[in-house]
């Protein structure tokens, strides 16, 4: 993640195409350089004016919103999460991807949901229920055990004291030009696209951020 203010769009880890057929190339251009952008550029308008939070790392900008006056709260708060919530996604993808999770991962998945077919079809539901746009997210929850949530808009778990390993984005304009309104078509080719190692990696960075 970028440090802090200024912040910067970092370049996609593939090329626009590389998900391509399940998420096509026209959305990952104007996912990546269009709406990310446009959430960079308003959080780094309004920190402008605010030199006592140009220094504070996404997560500690979300982390301190119920700290900021009323009248900044939200618009840091619904920008940092779409800058947040984008790049994290974006970064958890990969085209062709892993199968499986690796260990420690699948593991720590088949402790709760059993198997990956379990988890993937109650994922895919969460996905299905949000109601309008937001996310549905695989996170530690404050106990360290796998769970499944769903967030609103540009809302994230960090804020909910739970640690993010993966999430899916289901704002429209994460898969309208290719899957129309058919929001559990691109679900199901989501899954086709994760990249488990990443996410693996997610999870040990978790295990020796507060289990060592």
């Amino acid at each position: 993640m970028n440090e802090h203010y200024p912040f910067i769009n970092p370049p996609l880890p593939y090329e626009y195409d590389a998900i391509e057929p399940y998420i096509d190339t026209q959305t990952m251009r104007l996912h990546h350089n269009r709406h990310l952008q446009t959430y960079i550029d308003r959080l780094n308008s309004i920190l402008k004016d605010h030199p006592e939070y140009q220094t504070l790392s996404l997560e500690q900008l979300l982390m301190s919103t119920d700290s900021m006056p009323a009248e900044t709260r939200t618009d840091i708060k619904n920008n940092a999460g779409g800058v947040y919530n984008h790049i994290f996604y974006f970064m958890n993808l990969q085209n062709p991807a892993p199968k499986t999770p690796p260990a420690p991962l699948l593991p720590f998945l088949e402790s709760k949901y059993k198997s990956l077919d379990v988890f993937e079809e109650i994922l895919t539901k969460a996905a299905l229920s949000v109601f309008g746009s937001g996310y549905a997210w695989l996170v530690i929850n404050a106990f360290g055990n796998p769970d499944i949530i769903t967030t609103a808009n540009q809302d994230t778990p960090l804020t909910m004291n739970m640690y993010p390993l993966l999430n899916v984005d289901v704002w429209e304009h994460a898969y309208y030009l290719k899957h129309y309104n058919k929001r559990a078509d691109y679900v199901q080719d989501w899954l086709q696209v994760i990249n488990w190692n990443r996410v693996n990696q997610n999870y040990l960075n978790y295990t020796k951020r507060y289990l060592f």
